[in-house]
């Protein structure tokens, strides 16, 4: 049984790449994978990557926080009635500094638990069909082809002005 082969277009240029992956859309070839050494707003846009929902999950961690912190003072203040001067024993003032801090609290807890989902984070197998060039200064756009494909992805790529390494599907370095 043949094994479709993944090709991976290696481009020093993010200009290069995200025109590359612009082009491919345009062909019968699909973007398997994007490495980047750094975050790239252009290729992200060339992908049609949709916004994190990182945001969300640090605004419901600063709410429920805000409201835990404001009703665990209330509580507190409640089961140990400490009367000081005839005041109020459930001040909100005082209170709202205490519903700040569990505000920032629950944000923080929210954003990491946020970052752990959406990264899929831990991940215990290692990244398939790799180039190590790709943490230092290229960018790394991996396709998947048939075997009749191969020499056409590869002009592909080369016209789009990058290297091409070849990988095999059973292959993962």
């Amino acid at each position: 049984m043949p094994v479709d082969p993944y090709i991976m277009g290696l481009f020093k240029d993010e200009g290069q790449a995200a025109r590359a992956v612009t082009n491919l859309k345009e062909t019968p070839w699909e973007v398997s994978r994007v490495h980047m050494p750094i975050p790239s707003h252009r290729l992200a846009e060339s992908l049609g990557v949709k916004k994190s929902m990182l945001g969300w999950f640090t605004l419901t961690g600063g709410i429920t926080g805000f409201f835990f912190g404001f009703l665990f003072a209330i509580f507190t203040a409640t089961r140990w009635d400490l009367i000081v001067s005839g005041k109020p024993i459930v001040a909100l003032v005082p209170f709202f500094i205490v519903g700040f801090e569990f505000t920032v609290l629950f944000a923080v807890i929210g954003n990491v638990i946020g970052l752990l989902t959406q990264m899929r984070l831990p991940r215990f197998k290692p990244t398939e069909h790799y180039d190590p060039r790709c943490s230092g200064e290229h960018f790394g756009v991996l396709t998947l082809c048939t075997d009749g494909d191969v020499e056409g992805l590869t002009t592909f790529f080369k016209n789009e002005g990058g290297e091409v390494r070849h990988f095999n599907s059973q292959d993962p370095t």
